[in-house]
C-alpha cells in the first residue's frame, strides 16, 4: 500500500510545483488539492481491498477464458477427429460403391453369358424339334407313299388275280386270308 501511495505521490509530481504567489500548503493551491483526493481515493480503494477484488474477478476471469480455451481446443480435436473419421467412411464407402459397380458388373456378365448360352440352347431344342417334324413328316409322307402303293399293287393284283382266277380259287384265297387274320389278331 505504501508503495501505491509513493508512486502516486511521484506520478503526481507536477502538482508539487506551486502556483505563482502562493505556497504549496494552501487549499488555494489546486495542484495539492488534486493530489490529497487521489491519494484520498487510492487509500479508501485499499482500505476496502478493491485491487485484490479486482485481482480476484482478473484471476476468476482468466481461469474462465482459460476454460473457454481448453473447451475449444478439445472442442477442435473432436471437430477433427471426426472429420477424419468421416474422410475414412467416405473412402470405405467410395471404395464399397467401386465394389458393388464391379460386382453389379460382373454379375451383369454373368447374366448376359446365361442368357445368350439359354437362347443358343433354345435355339438348339427348336431346331431339333423342327427336324423331328420334319423327320417325322417325311416318315409319314414315305408311309402314306408306300400305302398308297400297296393299295394300288393290291388293287392291281386283285384285278389281275380276278381275270385269271374263277370262283373256286377265290374262295379258297378269301378262307385262307380269313384265317391268317384271325390267327393274327388273337
Amino acid at each position: 500500500m505504501i508503495r501505491l501511495v509513493l508512486l502516486a505521490g511521484f506520478a503526481a509530481s507536477p502538482a508539487l510545483a506551486a502556483a505563482e504567489g502562493k505556497p504549496f500548503f494552501s487549499l488555494a493551491n489546486t495542484d495539492l488539492i488534486v493530489l490529497m483526493a487521489f491519494v484520498i481515493f487510492v487509500g479508501i480503494l485499499v482500505y476496502f481491498k478493491v485491487p485484490t477484488k479486482v485481482g480476484d474477478l482478473l484471476d476468476s476471469r482468466s481461469v474462465g477464458i482459460q476454460a473457454e480455451l481448453d473447451e475449444a481446443r478439445r472442442l477442435r480435436e473432436e471437430a477433427l477427429a471426426l472429420h477424419a473419421s468421416f474422410e475414412r467412411k467416405q473412402t470405405q464407402v467410395k471404395e464399397d460403391a467401386e465394389r458393388i459397380v464391379e460386382r453389379a458388373r460382373a454379375d451383369a456378365q454373368l447374366a448376359a453369358e446365361q442368357i445368350k448360352a439359354d437362347i443358343e440352347a433354345s435355339i438348339a431344342r427348336r431346331l431339333k424339334a423342327a427336324e423331328d417334324q420334319i423327320a417325322s413328316a417325311e416318315a409319314n409322307a414315305v408311309r402314306a407313299v408306300r400305302d398308297q402303293a400297296v393299295a394300288i399293287a393290291v388293287a392291281a393284283a386283285g384285278d389281275v388275280l380276278a381275270k385269271k382266277m374263277d370262283a373256286a380259287q377265290s374262295d379258297v384265297l378269301v378262307q385262307k386270308a380269313i384265317a391268317e387274320a384271325q390267327a393274327r389278331l388273337h
